[in-house]
């Protein structure tokens, strides 16, 4: 019986909980909601417009010359593959160039943000006005969006590829410290406490103690931004910091829709490859296939 009374009254406490947690919720959605503008009616309305846009970017591919050569006169027939696809000598190596500038900043970053956080974890051994300085740093480089960082690095330094890669960089050593540093407060401190009995030093209990601990979350969010920076610097260079995202902002201004069909394409498969390379590589790290 007692069993049973106190079975009950944590059901009833679990009901309220959910109860209130889900009308707090529904305040906050509609409150946000008001002021973001949303309207379901507006969406519905203006439906078959975007679809519309949707069908024109679809290419007019005929399947009796899909995979027809060039005329005698050496152009592309049109309906074929290779008439749809007669930017992607372009198209190709900026996608590349993309890849590149995801991948170059993802990289420094994670070196930059392991550093960072273990100065700002809070069971290291950095003094508590470096730690505390350290978060206000990344706070604000997090802060920040890819987007604005760009913005005010094709300013500076002009269109390319470079402002694309610093925007990257900073906003992923603030995400990526962020996450470090909190994975690296929760680890056993049984290792630590061991090596500090043996006479270990600060830096040695971080390389034996700490950094097995953490190592498989600290890959895994490394290969998580990646994907994330590659999605991201094709959105940068819709403001001049170059790569595949230029070459979608100039198709979609000159009204090139079957291009614009052609990039996203492109931009799919790429991170799509991405996320199961990406998810192929934790897995082995995890299991500790990969040392």
């Amino acid at each position: 019986m007692l069993f049973e009374h106190y079975y009950q009254q944590i059901r009833r406490k679990q009901k309220v909980d959910a109860f209130m947690w889900s009308a707090m919720f529904m305040v906050l959605y509609l409150i946000s909601g008001h002021f973001a503008e949303f309207s379901l009616g507006q969406i519905i309305h203006n439906a078959p417009a975007f679809f519309d846009y949707i069908l024109d970017t679809v290419p007019n591919l005929s399947w009796d010359v899909l995979f027809a050569g060039r005329d005698e006169a050496g152009h592309a027939v049109p309906g074929s593959l290779i008439y749809w696809g007669y930017r992607l000598p372009i198209q190709l190596p900026l996608l590349w160039e993309t890849l590149n500038v995801a991948m170059a900043a993802t990289l420094v970053s994670s070196i930059i943000a392991i550093i960072l956080a273990f100065l700002a974890a809070g069971n290291g051994y950095a003094p508590p006005s470096v730690r505390m300085g350290v978060r206000a740093f990344v706070a604000f480089l997090r802060t920040m969006p890819e987007l604005a960082w760009a913005v005010m690095f094709v300013m500076a330094y002009g269109v390319g590829t470079f402002p694309g890669f610093v925007a990257l960089a900073l906003h992923t050593v603030g995400s990526l410290t962020k996450l470090f540093y909190e994975s690296i407060e929760t680890v056993s401190d049984k290792p630590i406490r061991g090596l500090t009995a043996a006479g270990a030093s600060p830096l040695q209990r971080v390389r034996f103690a700490f950094w097995p601990q953490v190592k498989p979350i600290v890959l895994s969010y490394v290969f998580l931004r990646f994907e994330i920076n590659f999605r991201s610097s094709t959105i940068l260079g819709l403001v001049g910091a170059g790569g595949i995202g230029q070459e979608l902002m100039t198709n979609i201004s000159l009204g090139r829709n079957d291009q614009v069909s052609m990039t996203l394409l492109l931009i799919i498969l790429v991170v799509a490859l991405i996320d199961m390379l990406s998810g192929f590589l934790r897995k082995q790290v995890i299991s500790g296939e990969i040392k």
